[in-house]
């Protein structure tokens, strides 16, 4: 029930969690959250708001040994099935590459947490 009330603001994170609790949340964001581009508002505003939901997350759940991180993927994603770009792995992000990042991210240390985190291929213009 509490998670509700959270949810709608009503109730304390700490409440929902037991006191020697530890984990991660990761979310996976796009470089419309960082920036706008043109014809692509709704889908900006979505990450933009998800953008600061990590950063209120992460402010209120780190003293719980909560880790939040938000990770901006800037590019296309590898897609053999595709058609170009999606299937050139030369021009896009490849999906084992990305989750080796969530991993490793998962795995840092408390005292060198990342809050935020881009990932693009080499060849991607920002």
């Amino acid at each position: 029930m509490c998670l509700k009330r959270t949810i709608a603001g009503d109730c304390d994170a700490q409440d929902l969690f037991d006191v020697n609790v530890y984990g991660v949340m990761l979310f996976t964001g796009a470089s419309a959250g960082i920036k706008g581009f043109p014809k692509s508002a709704p889908f900006a505003m979505g990450k933009f708001a998800l953008r600061g939901l990590c950063q209120s997350l992460a402010r209120e759940l780190s003293p719980q040994n909560i880790h939040v991180v938000h990770f901006v993927i800037d590019g296309g994603i590898y897609n053999p099935d595709r058609d170009a770009p999606y299937n050139d792995p030369n021009k896009t992000l490849h999906p084992d590459a990305i989750a080796r990042t969530y991993l490793e991210i998962s795995r840092q240390d408390k005292s060198a947490w990342t809050s935020e985190l881009e990932l693009r291929p080499s060849v991607e213009r920002f």
